[in-house]
Formats: C-alpha cells, structure tokens, sequence
C-alpha cells in the first residue's frame, strides 16, 4: 500500500512543480511531460538569453521532480 501512496504523492508534486514552472512561463506551452518540452524545443527559436532561461527552468523542473524536492 506504501507504493500507492508514494506514487500518488510523486504525481501530486510532479502536478505541483509542473503548475509552478507554468506560472513562470505563462507564454509557454509545456505540456504534461517535461522531458517532451526539452526533446520538442527548437535551438535557436528563442532569443539567446531567453532560451537559456528557459531550457534551464525547465531542467531545473525536472530535476526538482526527479530528486522528489
């Protein structure tokens, strides 16, 4: 029953990071999946400083939800 649990709780703070991440970057369309956004982006379609924050938030998003923190 513990693995239940925690798979929830690892989804609701997923949802969490994710819904934080959006309200960051309302002009975005991120998606549910992360790593999605980072395969999908185009290198160059973003001016230079603008894309770094953004691959860098959403990297810093994954990792977030890959270290459960």
């Amino acid at each position: 029953m513990a693995s239940v649990w925690s798979t929830r709780a690892d989804q609701e703070f997923a949802g969490q990071v994710c819904s934080e991440l959006a309200d960051d970057l309302p002009d975005e369309d991120l998606g549910e999946c992360l790593d999605d956004a980072m395969d999908m982006y185009r290198m160059g379609s973003k001016p230079r400083c603008e894309e770094v924050e953004y691959l860098g938030m959403v990297r810093d998003a994954i990792d977030r939800i890959e270290e459960g923190e």
